[in-house]
């Protein structure tokens, strides 16, 4: 769920790279002030993409401090503040709460039921404040539970309910003129996220006896091709909507992620496994 939406450093300018370190810093100091040292440990590059997606369109107040942290006590950064961040925050909260229940009910992990019960408390806050994005985020995860052990799981069903899950996410106002792009965002990033986590983890879940929605289509000649045809796929159907909205702020480093970040893991897996690399899709 967390760890496939980052920037791609490699690409990115000095500036850049300072321009979005202010928001990953924000996000995390928002999380801290809003949860407690304990919210800190949810950070994720994730919903830092979200936070900057929705300052970029939005353009909320936006305030900065410099500071230290225990990360980096030694050296100062600049941290931004504003409603979307918070909002990003919260997020950021509950998805990782579920991730944990998610692991806990998967392979009963030590860390899932660690972190199911570190973040309980924090998630039903969330679902307080936003009974709307945690309701059809939730729901759309307990179906893809359900679905997962059917006795035919449909991989199609499972990869969109992942796709409602992160949607629900990206929409902070329904009633707004950009919530459908922003949830046709959300959607197609979940449905990529979910093939690309299946894809990655396959030979692991094949070891340990656990479900893989790519199982039926692993023996075909072409299965890789395949992987990869739909993994590009997925990732338009969020560009596509992305490109829909009148962003000026950031817009390189958005675009960044999701042309070449995204990718970031598929390039190290595939030069791991077969010891070569690969073309991105906008090379």
């Amino acid at each position: 769920m967390f760890g496939y939406i980052a920037p791609d450093l490699s690409r990115l300018s000095d500036e850049q790279k300072r321009t979005y370190r202010s928001v990953y810093c924000g996000l995390c100091h928002s999380l801290e002030s809003r949860y407690g040292q304990t919210g800190r440990l949810s950070l994720s590059n994730d919903m830092t993409f979200l936070a900057m997606l929705l300052s970029s369109l939005y353009e909320p107040e936006t305030t900065e401090k410099t500071s230290r942290c225990a990360v980096h006590p030694l050296k100062q950064h600049i941290a931004l503040s504003s409603k979307m961040i918070d909002y990003a925050a919260d997020m950021n909260i509950f998805l990782f709460y579920l991730k944990c229940k998610d692991q806990k009910l998967d392979d009963a992990s030590l860390s899932g039921k660690t972190g199911e019960k570190a973040f309980r408390k924090k998630a039903l806050s969330v679902c307080a404040g936003y009974p709307r994005q945690s309701t059809r985020a939730e729901g759309a995860l307990n179906r893809l539970w359900a679905g997962e052990k059917a006795p035919d799981p449909d991989p199609d069903l499972l990869c969109n309910l992942s796709g409602e899950m992160l949607g629900a996410c990206f929409v902070p106002d329904p009633d707004d003129i950009w919530s459908p792009e922003l949830y046709a965002i959300g959607v197609g990033l979940g449905r990529f996220v979910y093939w690309m986590d299946a894809w990655e983890d396959y030979d692991a879940d094949v070891k340990a006896g656990r479900f893989n929605p790519l199982r039926r289509w692993h023996d075909r000649e072409d299965y890789e091709d395949f992987c990869r045809e739909t993994l590009e796929m997925l990732i338009a159907e969020a560009t596509e909507h992305f490109e829909l909205l009148p962003l000026e702020k950031d817009l390189d480093i958005l675009r960044n992620i999701l042309y070449s970040g995204v990718w970031q893991r598929y390039v190290l897996n595939m030069r791991k496994r077969y010891g070569k690399d690969v073309t991105l899709p906008d090379e």
